[in-house]
C-alpha cells in the first residue's frame, strides 16, 4: 500500500495490480455475474437526484449499488481492505474521508463511458475514486481500458491507458482527473466507488 500512497502523493492517481488476490477477485466476479443474471442490474445514469437521467450517448454500462447492510462474505473482505486504505489516506493526506459508497459495474460488448469527472457539479463529498477490476484473462484488444488524463483538470493533454486486469485497483482524486472507459469488446466487470467527506 506504500507504493499506492506514494503515487497518490506524487501525481494524484495510482494503479496497484494485485490489490485483491485472484481467488477473491474471481468470487466477486461470480457474484457480479450471478446478480446480473437475476436482473439486479439497472442502466447507469448521469447526474444526481432529480437531474438523474439515462443517457446512453454518454454512458452505456449497467450497475448495482452495494448495500453494506447486506454485504456478502466476498464484499466484506474487499470493504475491509478499503477501510485500511481509507485510514491510510486520512493519515497521510488529512482528507477527512469517513465513508465509502460503491457499485458493481458491467460493460457489455460495445459499452462505454465518455470523458467525465466523478464529482457531481455543485457537490464536494466525493474525494477519492476507487476502481477494482474483475476481468480474468484480459488481453490487448479486449477494449474497456480506463483512459485517465494525468494532469489534474486537463482532458486534452497526456493520458494513460489502464488495462482492466483482474485484481487491479485504481485510485484518483475524484474532482481532479478526467477519465473515460473505452468501448468494451467483451464483457467487462468492476467495482467502482468513492471515499466521501461529510456533506
Amino acid at each position: 500500500m506504500t507504493d499506492l500512497l506514494n503515487a497518490m502523493n506524487l501525481r494524484g492517481w495510482a494503479s496497484m495490480p494485485g490489490f485483491m488476490v485472484a481467488a477473491a477477485s474471481r468470487r466477486l466476479r461470480q457474484e457480479c455475474a450471478d446478480a446480473c443474471e437475476q436482473g439486479e442490474f439497472k442502466p447507469a445514469g448521469v447526474g444526481r437526484g432529480i437531474n438523474l437521467q439515462v443517457r446512453e450517448d454518454i454512458r452505456s454500462d449497467q450497475l448495482m449499488w452495494l448495500r453494506p447492510d447486506a454485504a456478502s462474505v466476498e464484499q466484506v473482505i474487499y470493504l475491509a481492505k478499503l477501510e485500511l486504505l481509507r485510514l491510510a489516506l486520512n493519515e497521510r493526506f488529512f482528507l477527512g474521508l469517513f465513508e465509502f459508497e460503491g457499485h458493481f459495474a458491467i460493460y457489455t460488448e460495445g459499452a462505454f463511458y465518455k470523458a467525465h469527472l466523478d464529482r457531481h457539479a455543485g457537490t464536494s463529498e466525493r474525494i477519492v475514486t476507487t476502481i477494482l477490476y474483475l476481468n480474468p484473462d484480459w488481453q490487448p484488444g479486449n477494449g474497456g481500458e480506463l483512459k485517465l488524463w494525468t494532469k489534474a483538470g486537463d482532458k486534452v493533454g497526456e493520458f494513460v491507458l489502464i488495462e482492466p486486469r483482474m485484481g487491479t485497483l485504481v485510485c484518483f482524486m475524484s474532482g481532479d482527473f478526467w477519465h473515460e472507459v473505452l468501448p468494451a469488446k467483451k464483457t467487462r466487470m468492476s467495482i467502482t466507488g468513492w471515499f466521501r467527506q461529510r456533506e
